[in-house]
């Protein structure tokens, strides 16, 4: 038991005595009920705020510290970086000394100069790259470097200019058509065998072309293909000449000229000297004589052509360019695409369709990386494979620069075939973005009726015979009032005893390939462009949509592994013709037909056995695809007393003659 006196006496003490004495004192009690006396639970408090307050000093202590070593400056204002722009190879339309204005990518654009700028030296009608900072002019560097000379050839890795070789493109080139109303244009609106353009150059490369002029042109460039027909390329080349003759090649800074006699023979192959240098040039030395070409073959032998010969040699071969002029190229196109023997009007007709055909690829060439406007064969206007008649060069004489423009004043697509069944079609039967524009192509009864514009009782036939039976009453039957109802090719029909599945599904197959969009798959009610697999048998074959005028627009074949649609009468021609029946003519003459059909204007008996179409039979008529002018039916207006003016306002509704250069 504790004396009360030292309890007293602790109690007195306790005010001096040191916190671990307390606390020591505190433990010693151990697990009694000892309880603080308020003086000790003041110091308790008074210990504690000092402790607080101590902790306090030392975070703040340490914050300033940490602040000191990690001290970062405060960010002050921000400075505005400018936008800087580059505008390359644009053309330069006015500037004065406060603003510009050029043409970039078919805009006009403008900008001011910045302050305390102005550009050195003439600016109008330049080509020129421009700095533009925040919006305004800080920069203009003119780009005054430019050639001129005759182009031979062009694509779009460079252009071929004559006196000077080969000109590689610059990546961002700008094409800019400067005459009239300036617009944009590229390498394939360039004029071959023309100096119409003028070339601005940067390092050796082609920034800019300028097309600056168009004048009626003169001379047409024709690419030959080889014997027959058969490709682009030649091996060798035979050649002569009826008079003296240049071989004209080497280097343009240094050409070498090589002259031989009348008569005389040079061969010219793939690894001849002649083509160390580029192209190669054989001229007659008179303007009337003709190249020979030895080892070329066409319908009339051995063919001579006027102008002179390019060569050119290209990894695939030989490429020979005949250029020419226009009209001399006429005498050697008319007598091979009509015959010399129809009537003068018809002649003239068939003379302004092929110049207009001929000036329209001069002005967007066929072949604008070898130079040339056209070749000499079906896939433009077959040339110099007949030859010159004295008929065909007085018709092309006759109508000397005479070309067919549309009322809008643009020249007319002069699309031409050789005979039709009664009817004629529109431009939408190649279902291209272009067809539908070409509304003078119209589906017309190639008939008195029809060029007087009468109107039946049925109606329009145009639209008329779009119907199935309504066509097949009129291409079952042989009217006497269509004009060329006399001629062979009026009517025809096409049996196949013995149809070959196989075959069919070959030629369909090829036909996908050249153009997935027209050979479509019936695939969940739908039909889709996707490969075209064999088939074994055929269930039905019908013609499941006709275009103006009668013509097989879309062919429905179902087979053993699917239905396809069949669209375009191109398509269905190839895939109908078996590669070996023949076609009979209404004069009961039989004609070969390896692989196209004459036209698509026929209905189709199907011969069934056993729930398969083992055969059909084509009742048809006309000879081509039925678009433009029919050349037997202009034959045979003109017998009727039309002009060749009448005859072209027929077949190309609303269209009118003029002059090259109007």
């Amino acid at each position: 038991m504790n004396h009360p006196n030292a309890t007293k006496d602790k109690e007195q003490s306790c005010g001096t005595a040191p916190l671990s004495d307390i606390v020591s004192e505190v433990k010693a009690l151990g697990g009694g009920h000892w309880k603080w006396s308020k003086t000790q639970r003041m110091q308790m408090k008074a210990f504690l705020c000092i402790l607080g307050l101590l902790l306090l000093l030392i975070l703040l202590f340490g914050k300033i510290i940490t602040s000191l070593l990690h001290r970062e400056e405060l960010p002050g204002p921000i400075e505005r970086v400018p936008v800087v722009e580059w505008v390359s190879n644009v053309w330069i339309m006015e500037a004065d000394e406060n603003h510009l204005q050029f043409y970039q990518d078919g805009v006009e654009q403008g900008y001011r100069y910045a302050s305390g700028y102005l550009p050195d030296g003439a600016l109008r009608e330049q080509v020129a790259d421009v700095e533009l900072t925040d919006g305004l002019i800080t920069n203009v560097i003119v780009k005054s470097q430019k050639v001129n000379g005759r182009i031979l050839g062009a694509d779009e890795s460079g252009v071929e200019v004559e006196g000077y070789g080969r000109i590689p493109l610059a990546a961002d080139y700008k094409g800019y058509r400067v005459y009239n109303t300036l617009e944009m244009c590229t390498v394939s609106d360039l004029s071959f065998g023309y100096d119409f353009t003028d070339l601005v150059l940067e390092d050796g490369e082609i920034c800019a072309m300028l097309i600056a002029r168009e004048e009626a042109m003169e001379y047409i460039r024709v690419l030959l293909k080889a014997s027959d027909f058969d490709g682009l390329f030649h091996q060798e080349l035979v050649l002569t000449a009826d008079t003296a003759f240049d071989i004209r090649y080497g280097s343009y800074e240094a050409p070498s000229v090589e002259h031989h006699e009348a008569g005389e023979e040079i061969v010219i192959g793939r690894d001849s000297p002649y083509f160390a240098g580029g192209r190669v040039t054989v001229t007659p030395e008179a303007l009337t004589g003709r190249v020979t070409l030895g080892n070329v073959h066409r319908s009339q032998g051995i063919p001579s052509y006027r102008g002179h010969m390019e060569l050119e040699l290209v990894q695939e071969g030989i490429v020979v360019i005949n250029e020419l002029p226009l009209e001399e190229y006429l005498y050697c196109v008319v007598p091979s695409e009509m015959p010399a023997g129809y009537p003068a009007e018809a002649l003239k007709a068939q003379a302004v369709c092929a110049r207009t055909y001929a000036y329209g690829h001069m002005l967007r060439a066929g072949y604008p990386q070898y130079g040339a406007h056209v070749d000499d064969s079906t896939s433009y206007q077959v040339y110099n494979n007949i030859l010159e008649q004295e008929s065909t060069t007085t018709a092309v004489k006759e109508s000397y620069g005479q070309l067919l423009f549309t009322a809008e004043g643009g020249l007319a697509e002069t699309f031409y075939y050789s005979t039709s069944c009664g009817m004629g079609t529109d431009a939408n039967i190649w279902k291209t973005s272009q067809a539908p524009l070409l509304t003078y192509l119209k589906a017309k009864e190639i008939s008195p009726s029809g060029v007087t514009g009468v109107i039946s009782e049925q109606g329009d036939k145009g639209e008329l015979f779009k119907e199935e039976e309504a066509f097949g009453d009129f291409i079952r039957s042989a009217s006497q009032e269509a004009y060329e109802a006399s001629e062979n090719w009026y009517r025809w029909t096409y049996q196949v005893e013995k149809l070959d599945p196989e075959h069919m599904s070959q030629v369909l197959q090829k036909r996908y390939q050249a153009n997935e969009k027209l050979v479509l798959t019936l695939e969940d009610g739908e039909y889709v462009s996707k490969d075209v697999k064999g088939f074994t048998a055929v269930k039905d074959l019908y013609v499941g949509l006709r275009g103006p005028g009668g013509v097989c627009d879309e062919l429905i074949l179902e087979t053993d592994s699917g239905t396809y649609k069949i669209i375009s009468e191109h398509n269905i021609r190839y895939v109908l013709n078996d590669g070996e029946s023949g076609v009979v003519r209404q004069d009961k003459s039989e004609v070969a037909s390896p692989n196209l059909l004459p036209s698509g204007f026929f209905v189709i008996t199907v011969v069934r056995e056993k729930g398969n179409v083992i055969g059909y039979t084509l009742t048809g008529g006309g000879f081509g695809h039925g678009v433009g002018m029919s050349q037997n039916g202009a034959k045979d207006m003109a017998k009727a007393g039309m002009t060749s003016g009448d005859i072209l306002s027929f077949f190309f509704d609303g269209c009118m003659v003029g002059n090259v250069g109007e």
